[in-house]
């Protein structure tokens, strides 16, 4: 009788989970449940998916195009070598490079927009950003020292409508006297190439030699600082620290946390509360469980006594209403699995076809132009964990009734 126990409450669990209701509000209920739970844990890993990719654009391309750190000098820099020396006994610093960074507007046709003009040195700007890999035309080792050349972001070529081989004016605000009065600056440049990053940064940079910078800034050999990548760019707060501290007051330090740092912890903390509020979804449908195994036990009531009379004890009944109940949430945590790794590994498309239907731009408020989405089997398992955590315990009331009906009650009025 004893090995008869758990097969029997197993045995009369699946014939419970699988048999029609006589109420069929109850087998109503049984399946809004399931359908709560599958909606909950679909939007659940789904959410999160998106919240992933969030922050891994984040990191891949805001701060792949903006540097860790940038150590600047007071006073143009001659030597940025010696600097770059010095920064790279550091643990941790991968690669250094040179810059010289203005704000200006750049016109076209007609055209003018806002821009951040950026002095490189190409070939070790490759190693502190992303900019080499996300060049869509033309080339960046156009950029030498004397040829004028700039590479402009995708966004702010499509606003200048400037294709390789244009001529666009670089007009900076420093004012310069002539025999015409005060002038503010201006150079024509040649476009040589056109990034794309989908990202910001294509509508607000632009990239010219760093020798052509200091030249259009009026001192020439010099640059305003290196730019430096890390291993590990969290720990970029404390490398700059230390490098103020080494290089003296003539020097100060900015990092990506005191420039993009807000939007990351925004990124984090909405991933945080999105799971805290969506969990509810996951709640309310433990509720429905809970209320359908209420009312399945009512309607089981006659059963319960008879099989109490032929033996059965108040644990195995007990474990008959736990198999069914669970059986539900998992019938519906696995549906929900199912569907919230469809929606993440398609949520990118499925957002681009809303669209091109609808002509619509979605996301132009955000610092990229497409939704991204990265599954992550850890949250997957978290997220199933936990709803199975749930349906379980919404099992335990229901089936602690059960177990306390007494055979001679319940069958007075059978």
């Amino acid at each position: 009788m004893r090995a008869m126990l758990k097969p029997f409450s197993l045995y009369i669990g699946l014939r419970y989970t699988g048999a029609r209701a006589r109420n069929g509000f109850i087998s109503v209920i049984t399946l809004i449940s399931a359908l709560g739970l599958m909606l909950g844990v679909a939007v659940l890993i789904t959410v999160l998916s998106v919240m992933n990719g969030f922050d891994r654009e984040l990191q891949t391309r805001i701060l792949g195009m903006v540097t860790h750190i940038s150590v600047t000098g007071r006073e143009p820099v001659a030597d940025w070598q010696q600097l770059a020396a010095v920064a790279s006994r550091h643990e941790g610093v991968l690669a250094v490079a040179p810059f010289r960074q203005m704000e200006g507007m750049l016109s076209h046709k007609g055209q003018v927009a806002g821009v951040i003009a950026t002095g490189i040195e190409p070939e070790a700007e490759r190693k502190v950003s992303i900019i080499g890999e996300h060049i869509e035309r033309g080339d960046l080792d156009s950029l030498t020292p004397g040829s004028f050349n700039v590479v402009l972001g995708y966004a702010l070529a499509r606003r200048l409508d400037a294709g390789i081989g244009d001529k666009v004016t670089l007009v900076l605000p420093e004012a310069t006297l002539s025999p015409a009065g005060v002038m503010p600056r201006f150079r024509r440049f040649t476009v040589t190439g056109i990034f794309r990053v989908r990202a910001e940064v294509d509508g607000m940079l632009a990239y010219l030699h760093v020798e052509d910078a200091a030249r259009l800034a009026r001192e020439p050999g010099t640059v305003s600082g290196i730019r430096i990548r890390l291993a590990d760019l969290f720990e970029a707060p404390y490398v700059g620290w230390q490098l103020e501290r080494e290089l003296g007051e003539n020097f100060y330090s900015t990092d990506w946390t005191r420039t993009h740092g807000s939007l990351f912890q925004a990124i984090r903390m909405e991933k945080t509360m999105m799971t805290l509020l969506l969990s509810f979804i996951v709640a309310v449908a433990a509720f429905n469980i809970i209320s359908s195994q209420v009312m399945l036990v009512t309607e089981k009531r006659g059963n319960i006594a008879v099989m109490r009379t032929l033996g059965a004890t108040p644990g195995m009944i007990m474990r008959i209403f736990m198999v069914q109940g669970t059986l539900v949430g998992f019938a519906g945590t696995a549906l929900g699995t199912l569907l919230g790794v469809l929606l993440s590994t398609n949520i990118s498309a499925v957002a681009q076809w809303l669209e091109d239907t609808f002509n619509a731009s979605l996301f132009d408020a955000y610092f990229v132009n497409y939704l991204p989405s990265e599954l992550q089997w850890g949250d997957v398992i978290t997220i199933v964990s936990i709803a199975m955590l749930i349906s379980f315990s919404a099992t335990l009331y229901p089936s602690w009734r059960a177990s306390r009906v007494q055979p001679a009650e319940a069958l007075r009025y059978e």
